[in-house]
């Protein structure tokens, strides 16, 4: 039986998630940077082994939900078929980000904080967020492979979905988490769809035909234009 299976029997949080509560609870009272594993790791009962088993660094602490919303979002796009709308799909995957952060909005107000105060954590989140857009890049660049700038029409709306994901989250945020966080993020996206969504795409770019032109004389033999033409095309 593993570890959070034995707990979740006997009423107990599982071992993650007291460290994260721990980690909260101490990050307002000591700091962040004054803040050690071992002060986590004491205040939730558990070993240092134990932290390290969860969450590689402390700066993963603080984001215990991104691994597991990257691997949804990736999971997502890859369920998609050819015939979704791929603009719509990769905004459709960004609510996903967004979901996570609204499923527990007290919390993500206070890592928002967090994150504003401490410019190590800034520097994280923004990996992290490179994260998102390479995702949703890859699969707009496996949409758009035929076709002409593919690579850059993928890369510039994955930008666009990201910049407009967290514009309108960071706004929420800043209101300590008031208000309908999806219509708000979603009105952001839609500029996006209006922008790039249903579009026809520039045509695929097809190789240009040869064309040979040969000069022979009135009455040579089908053989000798054949043998011309080979020559030409660098054949013979």
């Amino acid at each position: 039986m593993s570890s959070e299976k034995a707990e979740a029997d006997t009423g107990k949080p599982p071992i993650r998630d007291a460290l994260v509560a721990a980690a909260y609870e101490l990050f307002p009272e000591r700091g962040y940077e004054q803040t050690t594993v071992d002060d986590i790791v004491a205040l939730a009962g558990v070993g240092r082994r134990s932290f390290f088993r969860y969450f590689p660094s402390k700066e993963d602490v603080v984001f215990p939900d991104h691994e597991r919303c990257l691997a949804d979002m990736t999971a997502f796009l890859a369920d998609g078929s050819d015939d979704d709308d791929p603009v719509r799909r990769v905004c459709d995957a960004a609510r996903l980000v967004l979901r996570m952060y609204a499923e527990n909005p007290a919390f993500s107000v206070q890592r928002y904080r967090l994150t504003k105060q401490v410019p190590g954590l800034r520097a994280y989140e923004l990996s992290v967020v490179w994260r998102y857009e390479r995702a949703l890049a890859e699969y707009l660049r496996g949409r758009f492979a035929a076709r002409r700038d593919g690579t850059l029409q993928a890369d510039v709306i994955a930008a666009a979905v990201v910049a407009a994901h967290n514009n309108a989250l960071r706004s929420w945020l800043r209101s300590d988490g008031q208000g309908d966080a999806g219509a708000t993020v979603g009105h952001a996206l839609d500029y996006v769809q209006s922008a790039f969504g249903g579009v026809p795409l520039p045509p695929a770019v097809e190789q240009p035909e040869d064309v040979v032109v040969v000069v022979s004389r009135r009455g040579a033999p089908l053989w000798r234009v054949v043998q011309e033409i080979e020559t030409t095309l660098g054949r013979g």
